[in-house]
């Protein structure tokens, strides 16, 4: 077949489909955004095609990372707590290696943080603060670290819960010990590259991100008191802002946008825009743009999206206007639960178990299709992942894999 004939023909038929890793928590850039295209924009009633169910990958709330042929995650098994890849074709599980010991708790058991795959390796926290290196093609580990014993830390009440950031040749992470509440550690050896000095916050729930501000690049993160930033450099304090902190769990990851960092909080709290400004030399300060009620986050993140955030307030989503804390709209919807964005809608998925389509527009809440799955006894507080044209979702010992492109995607620029 000649070969334009064999283009348009691809064309015509929109048979084209480019993987999209997600390789990471929150995807490439740890925002909830997915830059595929060509996703269904209707599901039938009982959802989009169901490709494959893994079963057996244990409990607990890991998500799942894509890269190439292969998703990644973890799970209590037996006395062991495992970091789990399996085959993105079939789900059949291509290996499985221990990580420390299993986790329990009266709100779920297992791990809870994602692993973050860069190159051959790929990184994972396990809810007891092990801290391992993988070769992504064996399992077969590289270095291994006890970061709540290394850097002086204790455990929080429902386990450390981090997915660890890969910048450069730094791991970053968040122990929680004194002078080390944030710590960065070579990449390739486990090694200690800077801890946080003057700074002495237990960890919370959240992940670090990491973004250029005020002339500085920098790290910040969610703690026990409230969201701080450091160098990335070499870990010096610059700025923190405490007032969106509740005293039980911060969980959600921090937003950069526009100079500034967004944050929420559930537990009575709420949200806030804090902007970040050049002061002296080299360092940075934290100054209030709005506090506000409107949006209390628990655990499903938020994301911003064309200046406006979209996120759960406790059990109502909700649209603020990001840049003044303006209400736009709230509605039930699905439930309570977590996002990701592809394509012109959310993907959310409530904790009891109901998966939905929305349009994503700050004029309204505006749902497309729905359907429900079986979740088992646990909330499902893991969150959904696009890529590939595809859709996953972790409910504790099963990752369910779907296809929302019903017959091809492409990744945007």
């Amino acid at each position: 077949m000649p070969r334009t004939l064999f283009l348009v023909l691809i064309l015509l038929h929109g048979a084209v489909t480019e993987a999209a890793d997600w390789p990471a928590w929150r995807g490439p850039n740890r925002d909830g955004i997915s830059r595929e295209t060509g996703l269904l924009k209707k599901w039938p009633a009982e959802g989009p095609k169901l490709l494959w169910e893994a079963t057996g990958v244990g409990a607990g709330f890991s998500t799942v990372a894509i890269v190439k042929d292969r998703a990644y995650t973890q799970g209590n098994r037996g006395k062991e707590s495992r970091v789990i890849a399996l085959d993105l074709a079939t789900g059949k599980e291509a290996w499985s290696a221990p990580n420390g010991d299993s986790y329990s708790n009266s709100y779920g058991d297992g791990p809870r943080g994602t692993p973050t795959v860069e190159g051959d390796v790929l990184y994972a926290i396990g809810a007891h603060g092990d801290l391992v290196c993988m070769e992504t093609a064996s399992g077969k580990v590289r270095w291994a670290v006890d970061i709540l014993e290394k850097f002086g830390a204790e455990n929080i009440g429902w386990g450390i819960s981090e997915s660890p950031l890969i910048v450069g040749d730094r791991l970053i992470c968040t122990p929680g010990g004194r002078d080390a509440t944030i710590v960065a550690l070579d990449k390739k050896s486990g090694e200690t590259l800077w801890a946080s000095k003057g700074l002495s916050d237990r960890a919370a729930y959240s992940s670090a991100i990491v973004f250029k501000a005020a002339g500085v690049e920098q790290v910040a993160n969610f703690t026990h008191k409230g969201v701080v930033g450091v160098a990335l450099e070499d870990g010096r304090f610059l700025w923190r802002y405490d007032r969106v902190a509740n005293d039980v769990a911060n969980i959600a990851t921090p937003i950069f946008v526009d100079g500034s960092v967004f944050a929420s909080s559930a537990y009575d709290t709420g949200c806030a825009l804090i902007r970040l400004e050049k002061e002296g030399e080299n360092g940075v300060a934290a100054k209030e743009a709005y506090f506000q009620r409107g949006l209390k986050n628990h655990h499903g993140g938020v994301i911003v999206l064309d200046g406006h955030v979209y996120g759960c307030d406790n059990s109502t989503w909700t649209c603020l206007d990001v840049r003044t804390g303006e209400s736009k709209w709230k509605n039930r919807g699905v439930g309570k639960g977590s996002l990701v964005y592809a394509d012109g809608c959310f993907y959310v998925f409530s904790e009891d178990g109901v998966v939905g389509l929305i349009e994503a527009s700050p004029s309204g809440y505006k749902e497309i299709s729905r359907f429900k799955i079986e979740h088992g006894s646990q909330k499902a507080w893991a969150h959904p992942v696009v890529s590939g044209g595809k859709l996953f979702v972790r409910t504790e010992d099963k990752v369910r894999c779907y296809d929302v492109a019903g017959g091809g995607s492409k990744t945007g620029d």
